[in-house]
């Protein structure tokens, strides 16, 4: 499987803290036994080389137990920024807790929150767990995140599925970042994924809040894409006043 090229998006958002910020979004990586070292490694140093302020990547971590690829995710270690991660479904039915212990040297945000300085001003970027958590005996604290939310000025909301996106122009969100749609993955199941989500892949706006959907890296079922391309994103924040 080849790397896409990474693509810079250009982002309105309503919050001038968060003016010139840049991001890279990465999501469902899905990696499993097939995976090849060569593939991580190059997808590491791709990122490494792109100058951003931190990573994120928004759940599908993993596609199958963590036992037969820890020395592939062990690769993941090597990011030289930031990483700020969350649960995605995959992630929680193939083992969050090892999958967390192999990546020690990323931060996990399921129902949490760090504050990073940007400019001096302080940028809140908090994390909520995937929507399958009670299937899986993990945590999921809306009223938690709402709180959080709304009581930061510069917030940025990291979740799995678009679904989720209420819980970001309900607060104080400025910016939400999501995946798991994989864009459709193969056309024209495009139309089925829209029946169960509100945003099939790229840049929205609601409210006072801008929404990005990551179409991810990794394949589901079938490695194959059709008018779906997989992606690495830059998201450069512009602001538009407060």
């Amino acid at each position: 499987m080849l790397l896409p090229k990474p693509q810079t998006i250009d982002i309105n958002i309503k919050d001038n803290n968060l003016n010139n910020l840049k991001i890279i979004h990465l999501s469902d990586l899905h990696i499993n036994i097939k995976t090849t070292v060569l593939y991580l490694k190059e997808l590491v140093n791709i990122c490494n080389s792109i100058k951003a302020d931190f990573i994120v990547i928004t759940g599908d971590i993993i596609d199958c137990k963590v036992k037969y690829i820890s020395s592939k995710l062990d690769i993941l270690n090597n990011f030289t920024k930031k990483v700020f991660y969350i649960s995605g479904n995959h992630d929680l039915f193939y083992g969050l807790q090892d999958l967390k212990d192999i990546l020690y040297k990323l931060t996990f945000l399921d129902n949490s929150y760090e504050i990073i300085s940007f400019n001096d001003n302080n940028i809140c970027i908090v994390g909520l767990s995937d929507r399958f958590s009670k299937f899986f005996n993990h945590k999921r604290d809306i009223n938690k995140i709402k709180h959080l939310l709304n009581n930061q000025v510069s917030t940025i909301l990291l979740a799995h599925q678009p679904k989720d996106y209420k819980i970001a122009t309900q607060t104080n969100t400025k910016l939400f970042l999501c995946g798991h749609t994989h864009g459709g993955q193969i056309f024209p199941f495009h139309y089925f994924v829209k029946l169960f989500q509100p945003f099939l892949n790229g840049l929205f706006y609601k409210f006072d809040t801008a929404i990005y959907v990551n179409r991810g890296l990794g394949t589901w079922g079938i490695n194959y894409r059709y008018k779906a391309d997989a992606e690495i994103s830059i998201l450069n924040l512009t602001s538009n006043g407060i």
